[in-house]
């Protein structure tokens, strides 16, 4: 199980991305360019201590993170037409989730796998890009028996 951030807007969201992949011990991918400027200095502070114990991989652009995708590509998006409930991961996929400000462009959503949504209360548009993230994440380890000891 990986995770993936496709053009990620906030340094903040990638550093809470990567601590709960650095806990959960699952490999996070980092797809460029990103809507503010990667530096280590940056990366740690909004990663906190977490920063040095995450396995991220960044990737140049769409093409690079493809060339090293190792499974199935299941997108998290609000216009998914698979309800998380129903769907069933597999130990070698990887959520993506796109920008917080454009979400995944159509040739995203046209290479991906699974298309998942996280069925939201009537009138919510959409959950912070971590918290979406946790609630995905989970739901996968738990089906594939991925949750660290």
């Amino acid at each position: 199980m990986r995770l993936a951030l496709f053009q990620p807007d906030q340094a903040g969201n990638v550093g809470a991305a990567m601590r709960l992949a650095a806990c959960l011990n699952v490999p996070l991918d980092v797809i460029e360019p990103c809507g503010f400027p990667w530096g280590e200095r940056a990366m740690r502070r909004a990663g906190m201590d977490y920063a040095e114990i995450a396995n991220v991989t960044r990737h140049a652009d769409w093409d690079a993170f493809l060339i090293a995708l190792p499974g199935r590509l299941t997108l998290l998006t609000t216009g998914g037409d698979l309800r998380l409930p129903e769907a069933q991961f597999e130990p070698g996929d990887t959520l993506l989730i796109g920008s917080e400000s454009a979400g995944a462009p159509p040739f995203v959503h046209e290479r991906a796998d699974l298309r998942i949504r996280i069925p939201l209360a009537t009138g919510a548009r959409s959950l912070n890009l971590a918290v979406a993230a946790g609630i995905a994440l989970a739901e996968a380890l738990r089906q594939t028996g991925g949750w660290p000891e």
